[in-house]
């Protein structure tokens, strides 16, 4: 990935490093020879973490400044968002926040090392995920509905890969198993990586995660989509039918990425990060990258993420009191 973005990173990026490059970073708290860590708390090979490390170069190419990912995983992403928090608030350290570190975490868990409204500094909220619903394509089920039915006719006989304790997985799972009368069980993994290897082999028979995780291997006839979240059917996988036109339409959750900063972080180092997360996430070429992997670009400004982060706060509330997980 780092080779096919440099050179078109350089030219398209090249006059914004420059102008950035002339101001006052160091008065801004972001040393230009200071790397750029970028914590992202899922395992390396999962969708959000092979589009990060796409967009490292180009980054580095706005910045002025090298730009490396630090993957710290587990937990629901608890441990890389402690980890984040926890840096210091001088520019050189940014973490990946999700639905779960930022919406789902304060409902699920009784205690976190971190506050997610008081520990960050929203920088923007970058893509959403298109998430499908993959089994092994050596498993006997062809649709939904006749997952419905294996997963009825086998009692704890069905395992869906998740991402922890307090995942968005773990709740799907419990509102599938309300929904159907089901006792699927949650598996945990580290990323969409590991998720997607445990599929292909047939360690579990389901998950329902970003498709990006998958798509090679859907291509490859190793793992097999039978669903799709999303208003409409994917271009890429016409034949695969929507949540909605397969009975999955209730469940009130979209999975998003973003960016923020440890609390404490000068605004005009906040706003020169967004500036160039924007200009890179923006890029017409990127942009063909993210959707390539079933990501939507959907930028936001510092303002509008923290607005955004409320409201996805009190869904997430509502989705954890209708599943019942605990």
């Amino acid at each position: 990935m780092k080779t096919s973005f440099h050179g078109w990173s350089r030219s398209l990026l090249g006059a914004l490093a420059t102008t950035l490059l002339t101001t006052s970073v160091c008065a801004q708290g972001l040393a230009p020879a200071k790397p750029l860590r970028i914590i992202v708390p899922i395992a390396a090979g999962s969708v959000t973490d092979v589009v990060l490390r796409a967009a490292a170069p180009p980054l580095g190419e706005v910045l002025g400044q090298p730009v490396v990912i630090d993957n710290r995983p587990g937990a629901s992403g608890i441990v890389g968002a402690d980890a984040c928090a926890k840096a210091a608030a001088d520019g050189s350290t940014v973490c990946a926040v999700y639905h779960a570190t930022m919406s789902f975490n304060p409902f699920m868990f009784d205690k976190l090392p971190y506050d997610p409204e008081k520990d960050f500094a929203p920088v923007g909220r970058l893509f959403f995920v298109t998430e499908g619903l993959v089994v092994p394509a050596k498993f006997a089920v062809q649709s939904v509905a006749e997952l419905k039915s294996y997963a009825l006719a086998h009692p704890s006989g069905v395992n869906l890969g998740t991402l922890g304790e307090g995942s968005l997985q773990e709740l799907f799972v419990a509102w599938l198993n309300r929904e159907w009368g089901t006792q699927i069980v949650g598996v945990p993994y580290k990323g969409g990586g590991p998720i997607a290897t445990a599929v292909t082999a047939g360690e579990i028979q389901m998950a329902q995660m970003g498709l990006g995780n998958f798509i090679g291997l859907i291509q490859a006839g190793q793992v097999r989509a039978i669903a799709l979240a999303g208003e409409r059917r994917s271009p890429q996988l016409p034949n695969v039918p929507t949540m909605q036109e397969s009975g999955l339409g209730g469940f009130p959750s979209r999975p998003w990425w973003g960016i923020a900063a440890p609390a404490g972080t000068p605004q005009a180092t906040v706003d020169r990060l967004h500036q160039a997360f924007a200009t890179v996430f923006k890029d017409p070429k990127f942009v063909q990258l993210m959707e390539a992997r079933y990501v939507e670009p959907a930028v936001t400004t510092p303002k509008e993420f923290a607005a955004f982060l409320k409201t996805d706060r009190e869904a997430a509330g509502m989705l954890v009191r209708l599943s019942r997980a605990k």
